[in-house]
């Protein structure tokens, strides 16, 4: 299903000034994570015209309409408002001519203003709207941030991923989700999970209930997303299975398309999976920045050998 953000949305997050009260914005929204700005079409080009992004007349496009005469700006101000625009944001504070804003009204095409630079302004728009449209799922496991590290911790129900989480809490780290993870495809490169809003900052402890994590412990403890950098997967040990103990190649898991680093756990009697899981993620750290303790100790061992 195509998703959609409400312009609505947009005017709070963006704080927005509508100029166009009498527009309904009701059923306005936006579905394409871009904007435009047109340029070309002010100059008479419409061809291959973006008109479902949102437009942004920044300085330079309005400058050039002001050096127009008045009946090649009208004219101009009619071809644009003739396609369906989802919105016409002016930035900088300029404030559009009452023909425009009466022309935008009969079209029932929003125009909005904001007080923001046109190159931050746009920056930003492009930015959350690529959060707000980006393909998402929902998994079962428990989202924690971990020295800046984002570990998703999966395994079956009832295996201890709640408990796991709540230890790291209690030990300076901060929660995004427990039970339920929404997992947004921000690009090719980065999955950014964040919590239902309906059970954002709680945590299901079994024999204790629900546990308010931001009031127990503070909003130091809890934050709303968190990229996707680690995968842990719980599980019952398996004395038969040969578990990793070197960690020379990396295993991954994906979502949407997106690959992670992926660690299968082992989960029996007297192992603290709080410590394990904080050194997995500073472990992960040491390798993205260009350091690895299973090569460094196979470099080791083969200059013992070649003595």
């Amino acid at each position: 299903m195509e998703r959609a953000v409400e312009i609505q949305k947009i005017i709070k997050k963006m704080k927005l000034k509508n100029l166009t009260p009498n527009v309904d914005l009701d059923k306005k929204q936006v579905i394409i994570p871009d904007i435009n700005r047109p340029a070309l079409q002010l100059a008479g080009f419409f061809d291959h015209f973006d008109s479902e992004r949102v437009q942004i007349i920044g300085h330079v496009e309005y400058t050039y309409l002001q050096k127009l005469d008045e009946a090649r700006r009208e004219k101009m101000y009619d071809e644009l408002l003739s396609y369906p625009i989802p919105a016409i944001i002016y930035t900088r504070g300029q404030m559009p001519d009452s023909v425009m804003l009466e022309k935008a009204e009969k079209a029932g095409t929003p125009v909005f203003v904001s007080e923001a630079p046109t190159s931050s302004f746009t920056a930003e728009i492009i930015r959350w709207l690529n959060v707000e449209l980006a393909q998402r799922i929902s998994i079962h496991g428990v989202l924690v941030d971990v020295f800046g590290v984002g570990v998703l911790i999966m395994g079956e129900s009832g295996i201890g991923k709640s408990e796991a989480a709540l230890e790291l809490i209690k030990r300076g780290h901060r929660l995004v989700s427990d039970d339920v993870v929404e997992i947004r495809k921000v690009s090719d490169e980065t999955l950014v999970g964040t919590a239902p809003e309906i059970t954002r900052h709680f945590i299901e402890l079994r024999g204790i209930g629900i546990v308010d994590v931001k009031m127990l412990f503070g909003v130091q403890s809890v934050r709303e997303t968190q990229n996707i950098d680690l995968v842990i997967t719980l599980e019952d040990w398996d004395k038969e299975k040969d578990y990793d103990r070197l960690g020379m190649e990396e295993q991954y898991t994906e979502f949407l398309g997106n690959k992670v680093v992926c660690h299968q756990l082992p989960i029996r009697p007297g192992r603290n999976l709080s410590i394990i899981v904080e050194t997995a993620a500073i472990n992960h750290r040491q390798k993205k920045m260009g350091y690895n303790a299973a090569e460094e100790l196979y470099k080791r061992v083969q200059k013992n050998l070649s003595k």
